[in-house]
């Protein structure tokens, strides 16, 4: 068998049809074809299933029955395999805790550089806090130069009350002669009182010494770090021994004397530096200093200001106050010993005590207390109280009276009327301020108190605490959200982990940079400096603001003794930030978490991780790693592929993507249909010859055969008269002249529009946006520049508040406008379908409910007492309780994988007998389950509900799948629609706004073909879609276009280009525009743009 190929023979998992295929190794291979056709079966249900199987069965018997180990796939034989890596198309990790710097182990590298190399500052009072050994504190003085005057204390009493007589006299015990009190030097023999009222500051001189001339070396400016042996720092040269042994033993009475002084300062040391003697020759005037201005400059060790050239003034003295503890010698508050659990929010030495290391906390959200502002108080404009004029006899409506007569408003004043502080009050309570309560009630009985207002915060807060009720605990939770957490401000960590730098950024601001901006400040610290396009490196040691990097102007760069230390640190770093620009997340900040990142960030975040492991000879098999990228992005992505094919490893993708097909070594087609249509290999080989096979719906595209046509007219915004449509110009022969398309013509009546103003979501600046009512619009830009915060995080939320009665957290905006113009909103997100065994289309389409209702009408049903819930294979009572409606039962092979085998009761059908025995048309429930969408169509052909679900299924694409196909085994493109059915499948009133985020997901050009129908369908019936889309295909149908950015991250979140495809194609520096002019405008004109 040859080597340099992957043999596969007798493939039948799911649909595939015994299939025999030859697959390049060491290539770039993609499988593409219609949704559902095979490609995933084949490569993550075949493929990695056998390579992680046989990877599992090379281990020990006992190892392997504490491994999850996958079934044997339905094939004959598969030879050539190779360890197999799936990185496939699934949303990131829900942990809370997971955040972006975590999953690619980033974050861990961070840790330890910080711990190894960082530089604490006490959190109180920002000084630095540092530990020196009695010998560095030496050879820091030693940098002295040459005739300094200095003296050594040992600080005995900082800014206290007191008289201190035992002090002094323990000094004089010691042996000491001066002190020096308040920066006053005093004889110890003299008597000395102080006032006990006033706070004292009490030094012991241990020792005055002059520095010697000989054996001065001059060392630099600043010097925190251990510097060498005076022996080494001070070259003699040709000295004379007489002059060694002077040296010798001035080195020897200062080490003594430090050591003295740090046993009577209790580990701490104060160097008061005097003037050199060269620099001594000053004014008498200067001489004759006013106590105020004799005291003391102290500089602390390690202080940004500590250098002896840069803090010495010409007429007070320099102090240096050392340490031999990790101590603030300000705050007299003590610090570890730096490690990496420090800066861990998931260990306890790490994580904020407030939040526990997540960073926010539940709390009560005024939005969600208060959804629609314009009511008033007697109309429910809290919820939580109710409509308080039906309510008139309840506790809550006589607290509120007697509140509003206090601060002087009535309960029929809308929310947003109201003076800010009664809606202060209202919420947050009147804190020490005490309201008279009046009440009464039917009996006549009267009465009042004087007490502080709570406060609906602080009673929800209580309640949800307090409450044993999980139903109960939930309302409360209604009215709250995730909010930053308020000691911590969402760093998630303790303020001491926080005071550590290292090149003047701490922990959490170098995770809340974007990952270009965390890459230069990385080459910044070890010398390096960036390199953008068209530009020169820096030698200024600084970095600018370029490309939407939030890289400020930092400091110098490491010392070479902390490169040392950090070096390999700083290089893992440095390369695992690289992978993470070259597949086009430069966007992303480390602090992100995981649970917000779409499906497609998640999987080149792991594409990333795996390239930094450097592994040969491996299987890599990607699903759709171009979603959610911008064509601009696309090149990086497949130069990531490449290099790991080059690596000396097969990457096989399953992929819809042109321009990824065209780059593959070898492209296999898989169909002509899907599900029981498909499962065979249409055509495989280079892609040209794919191109050019009969019979492959692919090789059609990317021949040019077929092709997803530009629309001949697009639809101008909505007026109150007959919809007019924008005519497009004629497609033109090449060279012909061709005039720029004008904006649609005002028609006699106005446009109607929605508009949303002032959204300043994430990286948003201040974005207003027009939205045509009646319009297919798309929004579209790089990743990262501000898409998803304006329609998902922004708009949507605030549309399904006011329209659905929602009470969602939206993103900040000043208004929102034209809404009398629209009932309702329904969005289709990224979200996964639950992906259960138990879980199938009927059942998340809502279909199944109806279904059983209708056999639970049926006549032998009423007969038998069943009910609705007799007809679900969920439920006690009409399921086979041998597999509790499962249909198989498995067997546990414990070290052996699983064996699932069809139960012998019911024989797969999942209920008993007795149930089975039900009829609708002559047809079980379970017979029900097992039809495909087109047949089930034509059965329930008189039962308008079931059929509009079943028509919007079949509109989709899915007209071949059967009702009760477990969720499982659906492709993702297949899960994508059943989702996106459910939603179209609401009733549409013509005045309904529709909200996809890249609705394409796992579809093939054949598919989108058909989803673009069905939205244009919508629209067509008056309704307004709007598309967050990279898709070039969906792009040029649009009607109207809105381009975000230009660039992704803090480069974005402003409109670039609005209006007709055609227009947007001839602004210059939008970079959808850019890709749209190849397609919508004659090459000359395009080059021409371009140029």
């Amino acid at each position: 068998m040859s080597r340099d190929k992957i043999v596969i023979k007798g493939a039948r998992e799911h649909n595939l049809k015994n299939v025999d295929l030859e697959i390049p190794r060491d290539k770039l291979v993609v499988l593409t074809g219609v949704s559902g056709s095979g490609k995933s079966s084949l490569a993550f249900d075949t493929l990695y299933a056998e390579g992680q199987r046989r990877y599992v069965e090379s281990l020990s018997a006992y190892a392997r029955q504490f491994l999850g180990q996958m079934e044997k796939p339905k094939v004959d034989f598969i030879g050539g395999l190779s360890p197999a890596i799936a990185i496939e198309q699934k949303s990131a990790s829900k942990n809370p805790r997971s955040t972006v710097g975590t999953v690619t182990e980033i974050y861990d590298y961070l840790r330890l550089l910080f711990a190894r190399v960082g530089t604490p500052h006490c959190h109180q009072c920002g000084r630095e806090v540092g530990s020196q050994s009695a010998e560095q504190m030496v050879n820091r003085v030693l940098t002295l130069p040459a005739g300094t005057r200095f003296m050594v204390l040992a600080p005995l009493v900082s800014q206290r009350k007191g008289e201190y007589k035992d002090v002094f006299a323990e000094a004089r015990a010691e042996g000491f002669a001066r002190v020096r009190v308040d920066g006053e030097m005093i004889e110890l023999g003299q008597e000395i009182k102080l006032n006990k009222k006033v706070k004292h500051t009490i030094e012991v001189v241990v020792d005055r010494l002059v520095m010697p001339a000989e054996g001065s070396g001059e060392a630099p400016a600043g010097v925190s770090a251990p510097a060498p042996s005076a022996a080494t720092q001070r070259p003699r040269g040709k000295a004379q021994a007489g002059e060694q042994s002077e040296w010798g033993a001035f080195v020897t009475r200062l080490t003594d004397s430090i050591e003295q002084a740090l046993r009577v300062g209790e580990g701490m040391v104060l160097i008061s530096i005097q003037q050199p003697a060269a620099s001594s020759q000053q004014p008498a005037a200067d001489a004759e200093q006013t106590r105020e201005s004799r005291r003391r400059r102290t500089v602390r060790s390690g202080d940004a200001d500590a250098s002896p050239a840069a803090s010495r003034t010409p007429h007070a003295p320099e102090e240096w106050l050392m340490s031999e503890e990790n101590t603030c010698t300000h705050c007299g508050i003590s610090f570890p010993e730096l490690s990496p659990q420090m800066f861990s929010f998931n260990a306890p030495q790490g994580a904020c005590p407030s939040c526990s290391g997540l960073g926010t906390r539940l709390e009560l959200d005024p939005e969600l207390l208060v959804p629609n502002p314009t009511l008033t108080l007697h109309q429910g404009a809290i919820p939580y109280w109710g409509e308080l004029r039906k309510k008139q006899d309840s506790w809550a409506y006589r607290c509120l009276t007697s509140i509003g007569h206090h601060y002087g408003f009535d309960l029929d004043t809308p929310w947003e009327q109201l003076p800010a502080r009664a809606r202060e009050v209202l919420i947050y309570g009147s804190g020490k301020e005490k309201v008279r309560f009046n009440w009464s009630d039917a009996s006549g009985s009267r009465g009042e108190f004087l007490r502080p207002w709570e406060g609906l915060a602080s009673e929800i807060n209580r309640r949800y605490h307090q409450t044993d009720s999980e139903f109960t605990r939930e309302i409360y939770a209604s009215y709250m959200s995730e909010q930053p957490c308020p000691a911590c401000q969402n760093a998630r960590l303790r303020p001491e982990s926080l005071a550590v730098t290292v090149g003047g950024l701490n922990v959490k601001t170098v995770c809340d940079l974007n990952i270009k901006g965390a890459h230069d400040w990385a080459l910044a610290l070890a010398g390096e400096e960036p390199r953008t396009k068209n530009q020169e490196p820096r030698t200024n040691g600084t970095a600018e603001h370029h490309n939407g990097s939030q890289f400020a102007v930092l400091g110098a760069a490491l010392t070479p003794y902390q490169l040392e230390i950090a070096g390999e640190i700083l290089k893992e770093i440095r390369e695992r930030l690289g992978f993470l620009l070259n597949v086009g997340l430069h966007y992303l900040t480390l602090q992100r978490p995981a649970p917000t990142l779409s499906g497609g960030e998640a999987q080149r975040i792991r594409l990333a991780s795996q390239i930094g492991s450097g592994l040969v000879g491996v299987m890599y098999i990607l699903d759709e790693p171009s979603i959610g990228l911008h064509q601009r992005d696309n090149r990086k992505l497949l130069n990531t592929l490449l290099k790991l094919r080059d690596l000396g490893n097969t990457v096989i993708v399953v992929e819809h993507d042109l321009e990824t097909m065209q780059e593959a070594d070898w492209l296999i087609d898989f169909g002509p249909g899907a599900g029981v249509k498909g499962g065979a290999v249409v055509a495989a080989g280079p892609p040209s010859l794919v191109a050019q096979t009969p019979g492959s719906q692919t090789g059609a595209y990317l021949s040019g055969q077929l092709e997803i046509a530009i629309p001949a007219v697009r639809r101008a915004p909505r007026v109150a008269g007959p919809e007019p449509m924008l005519a497009l110009p004629p497609r033109r022969q090449k060279g012909a002249a061709r005039k720029a398309p004008a904006s649609p013509k005002a028609a006699d009546t106005a446009p109607q529009w929605f508009e949303i103003e002032g959204a300043t979501m994430n990286n948003l600046r201040d974005v207003s946006v027009r939205f045509p009512l009646g319009s297919f619009v798309c929004i579209t830009g790089v990743s990262g520049s501000g898409k998803s915060s304006l329609i998902t995080e922004t708009l949507y939320p605030a549309l399904a508040n006011r329209l659905n009665k929602a009470q969602l957290k939206h993103g900040p905006y000043r208004a929102l406008k034209g809404l009398d113009l629209l009932d309702k909103v329904i969005d289709i997100d990224q979200q996964p379908i639950g992906r259960t065994p138990r879980s199938n289309p009927a059942t998340y389409v809502k279909l199944f409910d109806l279904i059983r209702e209708l056999f639970a009408r049926s006549p032998e049903a009423k007969l038998r007492g069943y009910e609705a819930g007799r007809f679900s294979f969920n439920l006690k009572g009409g399921r086979c309780e041998a597999c509790e409606g499962n249909g198989e039962k498995r067997i546990d092979m414990q070290f052996l994988a699983d064996v699932w085998v069809r139960c012998d009761v019911c024989k797969g059908k999942r209920y008993n007998r007795e149930t089975l025995q039900v009829k609708y048309k002559g047809k079980s429930i379970a017979e029900v389950l097992d039809m495909d969408v087109q047949t089930a169509l034509e059965f329930f052909d008189n039962v308008p509900r079931i059929k509009r679900i079943l028509k919007t299924l079949h509109d989709v694409g899915l007209d071949y799948i059967a009702l009760g196909q477990p969720a499982t085994t659906l492709s993702g493109g297949e899960a994508q629609r059943v989702k996106l059915a459910k939603e179209l499948a609401r009733v549409a009133t013509g005045r309904t706004v529709y909200i996809l985020d890249e609705p394409t997901t796992g579809l093939h050009f054949a598919d989108v073909q058909r989803l673009l129908e069905v939205l244009h369908r919508l629209v067509d019936a008056g309704n307004t879609v709007v598309v967050i889309e990279h898709n070039l295909d969906v792009i040029k149908t649009a009607d109207w276009l809105i381009d975000m950015g230009p660039e992704g991250g803090d480069g974005g979140g402003q409109v670039v280009a609005i209006g007709t495809p055609e227009q947007v194609a001839l602004v210059e520096g939008s970079h959808t525009g850019e890709f749209l002019r190849a397609i919508l405008l004659p090459a000359e004109q395009a080059e021409e743009i371009a140029a």
